[in-house]
Protein backbone atom coordinates (compact mmCIF):
# COMPACT_ATOMS: atom_id res chain seq x y z
CA UNK A 1 0.00 0.00 0.00
CA UNK A 2 2.82 2.48 1.12
CA UNK A 3 4.76 1.38 -2.36
CA UNK A 4 1.62 2.52 -4.48
CA UNK A 5 1.18 5.75 -2.68
CA UNK A 6 5.13 6.24 -3.07
CA UNK A 7 4.71 6.00 -6.54
CA UNK A 8 2.08 7.81 -6.92
CA UNK A 9 3.44 10.77 -5.27
CA UNK A 10 6.55 10.39 -7.27
CA UNK A 11 4.59 10.01 -10.54
CA UNK A 12 2.80 13.17 -9.53
CA UNK A 13 5.81 15.03 -8.74
CA UNK A 14 7.57 14.11 -11.78
CA UNK A 15 4.57 15.07 -13.81
CA UNK A 16 4.44 18.68 -12.27
CA UNK A 17 7.99 19.29 -13.14
CA UNK A 18 7.37 18.07 -16.55
CA UNK A 19 5.03 20.81 -17.02
CA UNK A 20 6.94 23.22 -15.63
CA UNK A 21 9.87 22.87 -17.82
CA UNK A 22 7.09 22.89 -20.55
CA UNK A 23 5.73 26.61 -19.94
CA UNK A 24 6.68 29.05 -21.96
CA UNK A 25 7.90 32.68 -20.12
CA UNK A 26 5.29 35.63 -20.92
CA UNK A 27 6.84 38.33 -23.31
CA UNK A 28 6.58 39.95 -20.50
CA UNK A 29 9.36 38.82 -18.74
CA UNK A 30 11.34 38.91 -22.27
CA UNK A 31 11.30 42.16 -23.11
CA UNK A 32 12.86 44.63 -21.13
CA UNK A 33 11.15 47.77 -19.89
CA UNK A 34 11.72 50.72 -21.72
CA UNK A 35 13.59 48.96 -25.22
CA UNK A 36 12.58 50.84 -27.99
CA UNK A 37 9.88 50.25 -30.27
CA UNK A 38 10.50 47.24 -32.54
CA UNK A 39 10.10 47.99 -36.90
CA UNK A 40 7.62 46.17 -38.43
CA UNK A 41 9.62 42.76 -39.72
CA UNK A 42 11.83 43.00 -37.10
CA UNK A 43 12.37 40.37 -33.99
CA UNK A 44 10.91 40.84 -30.62
CA UNK A 45 14.05 40.70 -27.89
CA UNK A 46 13.01 36.88 -26.92
CA UNK A 47 10.61 36.33 -29.37
CA UNK A 48 9.52 32.23 -29.07
CA UNK A 49 10.32 30.26 -31.87
CA UNK A 50 6.64 28.98 -32.09
CA UNK A 51 3.60 29.44 -29.80
CA UNK A 52 1.62 26.62 -28.23
CA UNK A 53 -1.94 28.19 -28.99
CA UNK A 54 -3.53 31.51 -29.52
CA UNK A 55 -4.18 32.09 -26.13
CA UNK A 56 -0.37 31.99 -25.25
CA UNK A 57 0.21 34.33 -28.38
CA UNK A 58 -2.60 36.56 -26.68
CA UNK A 59 -1.02 36.67 -23.82
CA UNK A 60 2.49 38.08 -24.99
CA UNK A 61 0.54 40.31 -27.09
CA UNK A 62 -1.10 41.81 -23.81
CA UNK A 63 1.95 42.14 -22.41
CA UNK A 64 3.45 44.13 -25.05
CA UNK A 65 0.45 46.74 -25.35
CA UNK A 66 0.28 47.05 -21.46
CA UNK A 67 4.18 47.85 -21.93
CA UNK A 68 3.81 50.47 -24.66
CA UNK A 69 0.87 52.26 -23.04
CA UNK A 70 1.92 52.17 -20.05
CA UNK A 71 0.12 56.33 -19.21
CA UNK A 72 -3.18 54.62 -20.48
CA UNK A 73 -3.70 51.59 -18.06
CA UNK A 74 -4.26 50.68 -14.61
CA UNK A 75 -4.06 47.53 -12.64
CA UNK A 76 -5.44 45.77 -9.53
CA UNK A 77 -9.25 45.37 -9.26
CA UNK A 78 -11.47 45.95 -11.90
CA UNK A 79 -14.52 48.42 -10.87
CA UNK A 80 -17.55 46.29 -10.18
CA UNK A 81 -19.25 48.46 -13.43
CA UNK A 82 -17.14 49.13 -16.25
CA UNK A 83 -18.21 52.17 -18.08
CA UNK A 84 -16.76 50.78 -21.50
CA UNK A 85 -15.64 47.60 -22.74
CA UNK A 86 -14.21 48.04 -26.54
CA UNK A 87 -13.23 44.49 -28.62
CA UNK A 88 -11.01 44.80 -31.36
CA UNK A 89 -10.69 42.20 -34.12
CA UNK A 90 -6.87 42.19 -34.67
CA UNK A 91 -5.12 40.72 -38.22
CA UNK A 92 -1.45 40.42 -37.92
CA UNK A 93 0.74 38.99 -40.88
CA UNK A 94 3.48 36.48 -40.10
CA UNK A 95 6.06 39.01 -39.81
CA UNK A 96 4.07 41.19 -36.76
CA UNK A 97 2.44 43.93 -38.86
CA UNK A 98 -0.78 44.64 -38.04
CA UNK A 99 -2.66 44.64 -41.19
CA UNK A 100 -5.91 45.68 -39.83
CA UNK A 101 -7.23 46.56 -36.60
CA UNK A 102 -11.13 47.04 -36.24
CA UNK A 103 -13.48 47.87 -33.81
CA UNK A 104 -15.59 44.71 -33.50
CA UNK A 105 -17.66 46.03 -30.51
CA UNK A 106 -18.14 49.59 -28.50
CA UNK A 107 -20.92 51.76 -26.96
CA UNK A 108 -18.15 54.69 -26.24
CA UNK A 109 -16.85 56.45 -29.24
CA UNK A 110 -13.87 57.97 -26.80
CA UNK A 111 -13.02 54.44 -25.53
CA UNK A 112 -12.87 53.10 -29.14
CA UNK A 113 -10.41 55.88 -29.85
CA UNK A 114 -8.68 55.20 -27.13
CA UNK A 115 -8.34 51.38 -27.70
CA UNK A 116 -7.30 52.52 -31.29
CA UNK A 117 -4.59 54.55 -30.29
CA UNK A 118 -3.09 52.19 -28.25
CA UNK A 119 -2.62 49.59 -30.99
CA UNK A 120 -0.92 51.91 -32.86
CA UNK A 121 1.42 52.98 -29.74
CA UNK A 122 2.31 49.45 -29.62
CA UNK A 123 4.32 48.97 -33.09
CA UNK A 124 5.07 45.77 -33.90
CA UNK A 125 3.49 42.85 -32.55
CA UNK A 126 5.23 39.59 -32.35
CA UNK A 127 5.77 37.24 -34.95
CA UNK A 128 2.84 34.32 -35.32
CA UNK A 129 4.50 31.83 -37.23
CA UNK A 130 3.46 28.82 -36.47
CA UNK A 131 -0.25 30.67 -36.26
CA UNK A 132 -0.46 32.28 -38.89
CA UNK A 133 -2.96 30.63 -41.76
CA UNK A 134 -4.91 31.41 -44.85
CA UNK A 135 -4.20 33.42 -47.63
CA UNK A 136 -1.46 35.81 -47.34
CA UNK A 137 -0.69 33.93 -44.07
CA UNK A 138 -2.32 35.97 -41.47
CA UNK A 139 -3.48 35.58 -37.75
CA UNK A 140 -6.78 37.11 -36.85
CA UNK A 141 -8.27 37.43 -33.09
CA UNK A 142 -10.12 39.44 -30.43
CA UNK A 143 -8.71 42.07 -27.46
CA UNK A 144 -11.57 43.43 -24.99
CA UNK A 145 -9.88 46.67 -23.14
CA UNK A 146 -12.51 46.95 -19.76
CA UNK A 147 -12.07 50.71 -19.35
CA UNK A 148 -12.67 52.58 -15.95
CA UNK A 149 -13.49 55.81 -15.68
CA UNK A 150 -10.61 57.73 -16.12
CA UNK A 151 -10.55 56.08 -19.61
CA UNK A 152 -7.91 53.87 -18.69
CA UNK A 153 -7.99 50.19 -19.59
CA UNK A 154 -6.76 46.93 -18.22
CA UNK A 155 -7.08 43.77 -21.17
CA UNK A 156 -9.11 41.10 -21.00
CA UNK A 157 -6.35 38.50 -21.35
CA UNK A 158 -4.24 39.99 -18.50
CA UNK A 159 -7.06 41.23 -15.91
CA UNK A 160 -7.54 39.84 -12.80
CA UNK A 161 -10.55 37.34 -12.56
CA UNK A 162 -13.67 39.43 -10.97
CA UNK A 163 -14.34 37.50 -7.42
CA UNK A 164 -17.44 39.07 -5.39
CA UNK A 165 -16.82 40.50 -2.26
Amino acid sequence: MNIIRSTRTVGAVLLALLACACSQPRLASLVPFGQPKPQAGAPLSGQRAAFASVDVYKDDVAALIMRYNGAHTFSGKLPPMLPAIVVLRITVDRDGRMSDVVVQRSRDSEASKVALASMKRTGSLPRPFNLASGPGRSLTFSETFLFNADYRFQLRTLAPIQTAD
